[in-house]
């Protein structure tokens, strides 16, 4: 079993920043890859970005690519989204995945994860 818990929401004013952070505990952290997935009011959760066990390997999304930076620091077992130059359409509530299948180095795909924490909100005003 992983619990992962998501901190570092708020609200926050177009074109300014903020650092999501979620902790794991259960299970060795360097053994999982981890994704952050968002979701919209009214909308379906859609990917943002994923890391490989190691991080070496990042995958955005088209929308966030060049703004939000994800990164992880497994001593602290801990997986960041650094969001910058935030924009109103980045509202939302933003959630970490972690996955363990051992064909997969990085995902989009949310079938994929294994585990997920309860979700943080973003909301950026304009």
């Amino acid at each position: 079993q992983v619990q992962l818990v998501e901190s570092g929401g708020g609200l926050v004013q177009a074109g300014g920043s903020l650092r999501l952070s979620c902790a794991g505990s259960g299970r060795t952290f360097s053994t999982y890859y981890m994704g952050w997935f968002r979701q919209a009011p009214g909308k379906e959760r859609e990917f943002v970005a994923t890391i490989s066990r190691g991080g070496s390997n990042t995958v955005y999304a088209d929308s966030v690519r060049g703004r939000f930076t994800i990164s992880r620091d497994n001593a602290k077992n801990t997986v960041y989204l650094q969001m910058n130059s935030l924009k109103p359409e980045d509202t939302a509530v933003y959630y970490c995945a972690a996955g363990f299948n051992t064909m997969v180095v990085v995902t989009t795909t949310p079938d994929k994860y294994d585990y997920w924490g309860q979700g943080t909100q973003v909301t950026v005003s304009s």
